[in-house]
């Protein structure tokens, strides 16, 4: 691909990103708007609050995927130079940046999104398998123990960059996944507010609106 053909998949990879999962299963299935109970919030925990657990799994690996598909199709696109070229790394960034925040703020939603854990983890999974795997198992054993759904996600945000740097040393792409972790962080700081206050629901209640 010529330069400016590699360029075109960054907004392509925002407009992945902008498919919010969490509207899309909750329409085929009939449910509420997920912007209108519980959170507000258009994720897969939200959806489980309606108690359609098939619907909350379809979110999940819907977001998921669309991370680890833009990730995936660019270095396919980008070929080699996507991890050995300076200019392939810097793009590969772009995109990675651009469907997270596809996710955060989709154009096709009134840029009302969600707070982008399982849309990170697609990422991770799709810059590497190693680095997916160890920032997913942080997330499980946060989650298992201490059921906030929150909790782990800003546990796993916290250590993913630290995984990478831990895997691969310092890279550009370390800096687009610490940028990944402060808006994820950023995105819960309700959240995080509720957890030191003791009122933050935990994973399956129902939360009223």
């Amino acid at each position: 691909m010529t330069f400016t053909l590699d360029l075109l998949l960054i907004p392509l990879a925002y407009l992945i990103g902008s498919i919010s999962f969490a509207v899309v299963v909750s329409k085929c299935m009939r449910l509420p708007d997920p912007h209108t109970y519980g959170s507000g919030n258009p994720g897969a925990t939200n959806v489980l609050r309606t108690g359609n657990k098939l619907a909350a799994v379809l979110t999940l690996i819907g977001d998921a995927l669309k991370g680890y598909f833009a990730v995936m199709l660019a270095r396919v696109m980008l070929g080699d130079q996507s991890l050995t070229s300076t200019m392939g790394s810097w793009i590969l960034c772009g995109v990675v940046l651009a469907v997270f925040l596809g996710h955060l703020f989709p154009v096709f939603h009134g840029f009302k999104g969600g707070k982008g854990v399982a849309t990170a983890c697609g990422i991770l999974f799709g810059v590497n398998v190693i680095l997916g795997a160890a920032t997913l198992a942080t997330w499980i054993i946060v989650a298992t123990f201490m059921r906030y759904s929150s909790l782990a996600a800003l546990a796993a945000a916290i250590f993913g960059p630290i995984y990478f740097v831990f895997l691969f040393g310092f890279q550009p792409m370390g800096i687009a996944l610490l940028i990944v972790c402060l808006l994820l962080i950023w995105r819960h700081r309700s959240n995080i507010c509720n957890l030191m206050n003791g009122t933050e629901s935990r994973i399956g209640s129902k939360k009223s609106t």
